[in-house]
């Protein structure tokens, strides 16, 4: 199994090109109204933005509120031209093959996107499946997963100027039959699954692309992994430290041991390394709690008790005055009023 896994020393950041916004727009959708219903200031809307993966979340929530459409994640990304193509999916598409076209997208993907891809080839099918490890505890939304299912199929068919279908696609929601899968699939849509996974025939991930171009990989290919390389030894020690917070807050409280051992390194080593950069493991925890802390909040499903322990808070009065001391009010009021400035 191939998993491009999302770095440690990644930056939760995504951009969004004028294009994605361009698209709204074809499908009836003003990027303003979307802000506003995803809780983000309008400055978002304006060259290439960057956002976070939780308020990516919002964004692609507030489409599939105001657009009422459960097939708008494919439609969206299946309208997009090649010729409006980001520098990363050109890379993709212009690859020796669908296998090749699928790595380098996931690849190259973590130069705009913290996501990660799950490539698993078993006998005569490939599974691919997506995740957002900086957001592992806020769901997915649907029309996100559908558009980056959509992302992978229309790679294939661009690139072998065939209508590919995959072997079926596994969605872990209900089903919907007005979101219309099976028409644009063109496949068995199995509903009520225990992951989302797109599952492609073998066959077709060795077909050739008709659109690869060597000269143009030549060129784009050092570009991308030498950003990748800067990227990584950009990112400074704290921010490694609140990636890895991130991933072990939910129901547990992580101590400096458990971290040091996540970045392979020794306890004093990382002790010395957060000291020098002027703070302590103890505000780091904190930071990245209140970093959190909105987007469960945020999330109406989830219980403010809830809330306290996927921040590692044993006890749920602690959780309450430490937000009180982040934002003067308490979870329950922030929690209102920010419904209603959503509403």
């Amino acid at each position: 199994m191939n998993h491009f896994r999302v770095s440690a020393r990644a930056q939760d950041r995504i951009k969004l090109p004028r294009i994605f916004w361009a698209g709204l727009e074809t499908i009836g959708l003003t990027p303003s109204a979307i802000l506003r219903k995803s809780g983000l200031p309008l400055t978002v809307y304006g060259g290439d933005s960057l956002i976070t993966s939780a308020q990516n979340f919002a964004i692609w929530r507030a489409i599939g509120e105001l657009s009422n459409d459960p097939s708008i994640g494919w439609k969206f990304m299946s309208q997009v031209e090649t010729d409006q193509y980001h520098p990363t999916l050109l890379a993709a598409l212009h690859a020796r093959t669908f296998g090749e076209s699928i790595e380098r997208l996931a690849r190259y993907k973590q130069l705009c996107s913290a996501e990660e891809f799950k490539i698993n080839p078993k006998r005569d099918e490939v599974a691919v499946e997506v995740a957002w490890p900086l957001v592992a505890d806020e769901p997915v939304p649907n029309l996100l997963i559908d558009a980056v299912f959509a992302l992978v199929l229309e790679l294939g068919r661009r690139g072998t100027k065939t209508r590919l279908s995959p072997k079926r696609v596994e969605l872990a929601r209900r089903a919907a039959p007005e979101n219309k899968f099976e028409e644009y699939f063109g496949c068995r849509i199995n509903y009520r699954a225990g992951r989302d996974v797109l599952v492609l025939h073998a066959k077709d991930i060795e077909r050739p692309f008709v659109t690869h171009n060597d000269e143009l990989l030549m060129m784009l290919t050092p570009q991308f992994e030498q950003a990748l390389e800067d990227g990584q030894s950009e990112q400074s020690v704290l921010d490694q430290v609140k990636w890895v917070l991130k991933r072990l807050l939910a129901g547990s409280r992580p101590d400096l041991s458990m971290v040091a051992k996540e970045l392979g390194m020794g306890e004093r080593t990382l002790q010395r390394r957060i000291t020098g950069e002027g703070t302590s493991f103890r505000q780091l925890l904190n930071d990245t709690r209140r970093e959190l802390v909105h987007g469960y909040l945020g999330n109406p499903s989830v219980e403010i008790t809830e809330a306290a322990f996927l921040l590692g808070y044993e006890d749920p009065n602690s959780f309450y005055r430490a937000f009180r001391s982040w934002e003067g009010k308490t979870p329950a009021e922030w929690r209102a009023e920010n419904q209603k400035t959503r509403a």
